[in-house]
């Protein structure tokens, strides 16, 4: 801002609205005023409201008197109160009534001017102490607000929430997480105005409810709310309440899911980061469910977040000392008339030297949510490398193996270089190795993951969509995406195979597969029939326990030794 425009913002005039059924009133006031302020008139409070709709947006102050007929001041500051655009717009009242103070104070009023009125000075005094605090209040409320739904912003909030704490502090409180379930796909599906839609109706119902509780909400990012009231044995009525709202609105039906994660009378000597951080582990428990939308914080869920921070805490020793194994499952190619060793997928296992064997269901999660798993990953791509290397050396043929790329592995800008690093120590082209991407993390940011995948491809490496079917793509959206192959999530197989299987989804991925020019990958194949029935739909590679479970590198070889013997 130049010295010129700060010059002309520092003359500009407030504008102020005087409100008197008393013409000498409001020429006395105009003119004690007019020089400082831009002044605008109304003799009766219905006038003063359509004023003060009129200029909501400009008007930084108004004068009240209280004794007016038709309507009176008491319910112009009524109405105002109630009507949230003009609610913020500052009132002092001119009234020679003392005994209404209180009930004004009540409903809004900032301050009193006598009647008759003090000396100008003082008058202009209070009027302008009241717009400068009105206007410090404003600028406060729009730095500590979320632009988009009104609520606290996450900084605020635990401000906030620190000094209820101050001074209720035998208050039981619980600490609660709202979210929104798949919201990435609400955003891509119906766009950007629908999601912020959404997330309005959501924190304006969460808002009035936790307003009833006394309680304050925030919204910390994305889709993602917190609350912090007074404890109630029963918050599901809050859930309910703002789906319910989502329901309501026909543009919303059946397309939006809410959770909710409560940790209920926190424990105080918990700061308060931490104790929405296991609110948001009650919500993310029972993410993915559809039967249970409420999760809570519990014994359960307090040993598995100290078992995760064991875990966390153990997992560079457990890197250095190599700790973790990587195991090979064979992938089949059943095209022929006997199947062939096509390639393997290259998966981790954990023996720890206290705990036994960890389940990789139990600790890649845990890495996936602390960001370890990207050193996890270059670990596992560097041992599959290594084992490619083996085999050629040893058997004289190549063994592709397919790795698990992340989504943090994605957006690391030194992804590229990392696998050109491998390939050379290996002595490895980029076609040995694999790379496994999941299918939602094509919809986390489409446009650097198609740039990021189309370099590795343009180095060599093919590029297999993982448990498809499971995430979301949209069909036009398939036709974008640079894969090798489409990989079936094994629920597709279990389903397609139960007592009331039914084989048509896979029968629709594999006309995408087509339509695509992709071969399809069908994993946890079990049993014969399986392999016969896929095989006849048009699936091409298969791997499963019908042709061996994850193995050692030294069981392995047996594989490799037939596959070079053929």
């Amino acid at each position: 801002m130049t010295e010129n425009q700060i010059s002309v913002k520092t003359r500009e005039k407030r504008t102020v609205l005087i409100v008197d059924d008393e013409t000498i009133n409001r020429e006395i006031l105009g003119m004690l005023l007019s020089s400082d302020y831009d002044v605008l008139y109304a003799e009766n409070g219905r006038e003063a409201m359509e004023k003060i709709l009129e200029y909501s947006e400009t008007l930084s102050l108004v004068l009240l008197d209280l004794l007016m007929p038709e309507v009176s001041g008491m319910e112009v500051l009524k109405e105002m109160k109630e009507t949230p655009a003009i609610s913020k717009i500052p009132v002092i009242v001119m009234t020679a009534d003392y005994d209404s103070e209180v009930v004004s104070l009540d409903l809004g009023a900032l301050d009193f001017i006598s009647k008759p009125y003090p000396p100008q000075n003082v008058i202009l005094a209070r009027i302008r102490r009241i717009i400068e605090l009105s206007e410090d209040r404003q600028i406060i409320r729009q730095t500590e607000r979320d632009g988009l739904t009104g609520l606290y912003n996450l900084d605020y909030f635990y401000n906030y929430a620190e000094k209820f704490e101050q001074y209720h502090k035998n208050v039981d409180m619980d600490a609660i997480v709202v979210d929104i379930n798949h919201f990435h796909i609400i955003n891509e599906r119906y766009g950007k105005a629908y999601a912020e839609r959404v997330l309005r109706a959501v924190a304006s119902k969460l808002r009035e409810y936790a307003g009833s509780l006394g309680g304050i909400v925030c919204r910390k990012e994305g889709d993602t709310f917190m609350i912090y009231c007074p404890h109630t044995d029963d918050l599901s009525p809050m859930l309910d309440a703002a789906s319910d709202e989502l329901e309501g609105d026909e543009a919303t039906q059946g397309r939006v899911h809410l959770r909710m994660g409560i940790y209920p009378s926190v424990d105080k000597t918990v700061g308060i980061e931490q104790r929405f951080d296991r609110a948001k582990a009650a919500s993310d428990s029972v993410s993915g469910n559809y039967a249970r939308n409420v999760g809570v914080y519990d014994k359960e869920l307090y040993e598995k977040e100290l078992f995760a921070e064991q875990l966390a805490e153990e997992f560079d020793r457990a890197v250095d000392e190599c700790q973790f194994s990587v195991f090979f499952q064979p992938k089949f190619d059943v095209r022929g008339d006997e199947p062939s060793l096509s390639s393997a997928e290259a998966l981790v296992r954990w023996n720890h030297p206290k705990l036994g064997f960890i389940s990789p269901g139990v600790f890649i999660p845990v890495f996936e949510n602390n960001g370890m798993i990207q050193k996890l990953d270059r670990y596992v791509w560097r041992k599959a490398a290594e084992q490619v290397k083996r085999w050629k050396s040893e058997f004289g043929v190549t063994v592709p193996v397919s790795v698990n790329v992340s989504r943090i592995d994605i957006f690391d800008p030194e992804i590229v270089s990392v696998f050109e690093s491998i390939l050379k120590e290996n002595g490895l082209s980029a076609g040995e190795l694999v790379l496994e991407i999941t299918e939602s993390a094509y919809s986390d940011d489409e446009e650097f993951l198609i740039s990021t995948v189309n370099s590795l491809r343009d180095m060599g490496f093919r590029v297999e969509m993982d448990d498809f079917g499971t995430g979301y793509s949209s069909l036009g959206m398939l036709t974008r995406l640079p894969i090798d192959a489409l990989k079936l999530d094994m629920i597709f197989i279990r389903n397609a195979f139960s007592d009331n299987g039914d084989m048509r989804m896979i029968e629709l991925i594999i006309d995408i597969a087509k339509y695509l020019g992709v071969p399809v990958i069908a994993e946890g194949v079990e049993t014969a029939e399986q392999v016969a029935t896929l095989k006849e739909k048009g699936c091409d590679i298969i791997q499963g326990f019908y042709f061996s479970k994850p193995v050692p590198p030294s069981d392995f070889d047996a594989f490799v030794a037939k596959k070079t013997a053929v």
